[in-house]
């Protein structure tokens, strides 16, 4: 692994689980959700995620990119959504008693031209040992920053 990403390897493996969405313009929803981090031996972690709905197995979200420290406790993510949106996303990570930390929010948020209207991002992960949390919240369709996303995966590789 290269010596920029010790700080996350514990990030390193396939994660799976369940999660609960809610916003104001939808019906709130529970979903299956696996995430994969890899590591290719160079300072960044390739990283691929994708939902299905709990209650039918349809195909709900994906986002692919790439995760790396630019210094030690700063984390910068790219990421690319198949709904026409990206994300460039900074942040911190701190380690405490084996527990990493990570709080990542938007620096730019890019849009397709039939994407819909997304200004802001903040991601929250909480990793201890075999158990990965987060919580994902957004500012969308003109409503501010709020709670969106929350999802407890476990390592299953």
């Amino acid at each position: 692994m290269n010596e920029n990403l010790v700080q996350v390897a514990a990030l390193v493996g396939t994660w799976s689980g369940t999660g609960r969405g809610e916003y104001p313009t939808i019906e709130p929803f529970e979903y299956h959700e696996t995430v994969t981090f890899g590591d290719v031996g160079r300072p960044f972690l390739t990283y691929s995620q994708h939902t299905t709905a709990a209650d039918d197995g349809r195909p709900l979200h994906a986002e692919v990119g790439y995760w790396r420290l630019t210094a030690p406790g700063v984390a910068e993510v790219v990421l690319a959504h198949p709904t026409g949106i990206t994300e460039i996303q900074h942040g911190t990570v701190s380690c405490t008693n084996d527990v990493i930390e990570i709080v990542l929010s938007s620096a730019t948020v890019g849009l397709s031209a039939t994407a819909r209207s997304v200004v802001e991002v903040e991601r929250r992960f909480l990793v201890d040992g075999d158990v990965l949390e987060y919580r994902l919240a957004m500012a969308a369709v003109g409503l501010p920053l709020q709670h969106h996303l929350a999802a407890r995966l476990i390592r299953t590789a």
